[in-house]
């Protein structure tokens, strides 16, 4: 069958099954992406969220029926797959199903070397943010826009909507740069993982006057402010909208005395701990494979707040960090709740959060104190919308 006739089928295929949203990722977009990629070795950045269709076919198999060339897998945090936890060890290895090689992209080497892309005509980055700037799948974005700068190698970016799209919370600080938080974007940077791309290559951002040739596949049928949820879980402990909703404002729990849930079905949806008992409800955290092997007290009963069915807060909220801070301090015990105070600064972007928490500043106070950096940013972001 001729590559034309294949693309119809295609196309055909998804208007009918597409999703009830009516958006279509640049992924699903194969009369545009396929001509860009016929006759050339290509490096794929994907993982388990880069999935097309209602039948939720991996983009690799797509390509590979369609027999574009792919040389290459470049897997990010959590593995091609999608499996491992939070911060584990992710090895090279063999896709089963096709017989690639994995490259990780998440350990020593974070992006791809010279040599790794030597065999590669043209890389594609297909995989599914959140919008929030310590999900780590943009800093490995950020170091494969620098790899193909310094390689001279052309990168796709499919683009898919942000489910947490908006502009929120302190910009990160130059001394706080770590691979949470590797670009000065707030810590809701409202783009779309296309957006951020063109944001970081032409703000200067990969130093050393580097700059790729990056071309954006847009999504169709989505613009900013509307909502999006993803088909697949991001991560492995973002099971679904109501977690990733709340992921922004949770995460910082992470540098305190506070479980997020992991370990529990409810993940970004529950917190608690079992030093301070002020709330009725109770959870006990469980080495789960696909969820997390060895969450924060483990087998010990947690008190603390059921937030499925509460509505997400609308973008960054402080209120659970300044109120299990409060409830700490009243029992005696606000000196043990920042346990990592480094890792809540460097989740946060700015010491200037926890300095003024410690001192009682409600939220509005703190919101205020970033609100400057705030607006400087928007006037940057402005640059690169797409939608």
């Amino acid at each position: 069958m001729k590559i034309r006739s294949v693309l119809l089928t295609y196309i055909l295929f998804i208007s009918i099954f597409s999703s009830a949203q009516n958006i279509y990722t640049g992924a699903e977009q194969m009369d545009k992406l396929i001509p860009l990629l016929k006759g050339k070795s290509v490096g794929l950045v994907v993982n388990h969220s880069s999935l097309i269709g209602s039948t939720g076919t991996h983009l690799l198999d797509t390509l590979l029926s369609q027999n574009i060339k792919v040389k290459k897998i470049f897997a990010p945090e959590h593995g091609f797959r999608g499996t491992a936890d939070a911060g584990e060890h992710i090895s090279n290895g063999k896709d089963k199903k096709s017989g690639l090689p994995i490259i990780s992209l998440y350990g020593k080497n974070k992006k791809p070397t010279s040599t790794q892309l030597k065999d590669i005509d043209i890389l594609l980055f297909d995989i599914q943010d959140v919008g929030a700037r310590f999900f780590t799948y943009i800093s490995t974005m950020h170091y494969v826009v620098e790899a193909c700068a310094k390689n001279d190698k052309p990168l796709i970016i499919t683009d898919r909507p942000n489910p947490c799209d908006y502009v929120d919370g302190p910009v990160r600080k130059d001394f706080l740069k770590s691979f949470v938080s590797l670009d000065p974007i707030p810590l809701l940077h409202g783009c779309t993982i296309g957006e951020l791309a063109n944001m970081i290559n032409e703000e200067g951002w990969l130093g050393s006057g580097l700059k790729a040739r990056i071309t954006v596949i847009p999504i169709i049928g989505w613009k900013h402010s509307e909502p999006y949820s993803p088909t697949i879980k991001p991560s492995p402990n973002l099971p679904n909208e109501t977690a990733v909703a709340f992921y922004p404002s949770l995460c910082p729990f992470e540098g305190t005395a506070i479980s997020v849930g992991r370990g529990t079905k409810y993940p970004f949806q529950v917190i608690g701990s079992p030093d301070v008992k002020v709330y009725t409800y109770s959870f006990t955290p469980r080495s789960m494979n696909g969820f997390d092997k060895n969450p924060l007290y483990k087998d010990r009963k947690c008190f603390g707040n059921n937030l499925r069915n509460i509505n997400p807060p609308k973008g960054l909220s402080l209120q659970y960090i300044i109120s299990y801070y409060k409830e700490y301090k009243k029992n005696g015990k606000g000196n043990s709740f920042f346990t990592r105070p480094k890792w809540f600064d460097t989740l946060m972007g700015d010491s200037l959060v926890r300095k003024m928490i410690i001192d009682g500043a409600d939220e509005r106070q703190i919101e205020a104190s970033w609100e400057g950096d705030l607006n400087r940013y928007k006037e940057i972001r402005n640059k690169y919308l797409l939608y």
